[in-house]
């Protein structure tokens, strides 16, 4: 028998708040369910750890992409389903999945919805579903300050990423598989698991979450007139075929900085480091999903 739970960053708003998510889930004569609300993402992984412990195997998870990695983090290799709930700013993996934004018809999915094991990434040993990445899209995220993004949303990436344009190129060596791939000096490394890593930016066009592999890319490009050459070719769908991207896939990437930089994972910034250790971890989650919804 399900048993459901909920944790939901008190802070996002979708349709008609979690007024209405309590009486759609009342609808379904599902009353009374643990419920769990923070101030901030980073709160959710306990929250959900609790849930975990009260039986709950069916999670529905209210937030933004950085709240849905926290939950993420929390249940990879767990038997819980995941719904989700798109209340943040960019919700870039449900976009992916083919989630509506209306609550009522998320929550309908969630309780009748099909399931679906996919992929997640973990690097430094946290677990991700989207991107992980760091140079200029790691100092976008973290110079776009949180109540700008919540007011004007992708808006503020574009006024941050045009101030980090100035960001020098940092050397770096990855290894992908085991074996060197690229050495040299970027600006940016990416690691996606889903096509569409920001949005309507197609980066990895032929990514899917449910095909064992990760999808690397590294940006050369140095300056705004550079960028904004990549950016042209990301826009209609073939980022790779720029001369400053550099694309793969592999299981597993050791990437090494030659100083110590900022990294984000699905759009949330962590300490810098001079090291991330990436791998693939195959069918890791189960998610609800449409019925009839792409793989």
């Amino acid at each position: 028998m399900t048993s459901v739970g909920v944790v939901a960053h008190a802070k996002k708003r979708m349709g008609g708040g979690l007024a209405e998510l309590r009486r759609s889930l009342a609808e379904y004569g599902i009353s009374d369910v643990p419920w769990h609300e923070v101030p901030k993402s980073k709160y959710v992984p306990d929250r959900v750890d609790e849930l975990i412990e009260q039986g709950v195997d069916l999670l529905f998870v209210w937030g933004g992409d950085g709240t849905v990695q926290r939950a993420i983090d929390a249940v990879a290799g767990k038997p819980v389903t995941l719904a989700i709930l798109p209340a943040g700013t960019a919700n870039l993996l449900a976009t992916n999945l083919g989630l509506p934004d209306d609550l009522a018809a998320c929550v309908r999915i969630g309780l009748d919805g099909a399931r679906r094991g996919l992929d997640v990434g973990k690097v430094n040993g946290e677990h991700f579903a989207v991107m992980a990445g760091a140079g200029l899209d790691a100092m976008m995220i973290r110079a776009a300050d949180a109540g700008l993004k919540d007011r004007v949303g992708r808006i503020a990436y574009v006024w941050t990423g045009a101030k980090s344009l100035q960001l020098d190129p940092v050397a770096m060596t990855i290894d992908v598989d085991g074996e060197r791939w690229f050495e040299g000096e970027a600006s940016c490394v990416l690691v996606g698991n889903v096509g569409d890593v920001f949005g309507g930016l197609s980066v990895f066009p032929d990514a899917t979450p449910v095909d064992g592999l990760l999808d690397l890319g590294v940006v050369t490009a140095d300056g705004a007139w550079e960028w904004a050459r990549t950016l042209g070719r990301a826009v209609v769908g073939d980022a790779s075929a720029s001369p400053f991207v550099k694309t793969t896939t592999g299981r597993s990437f050791q990437i090494r900085l030659a100083s110590s930089m900022p990294y984000q994972l699905d759009g949330g910034d962590r300490k810098s480091s001079t090291k991330l250790k990436v791998k693939v971890k195959p069918s890791a989650i189960t998610v609800c999903v449409p019925e009839g919804a792409p793989s």
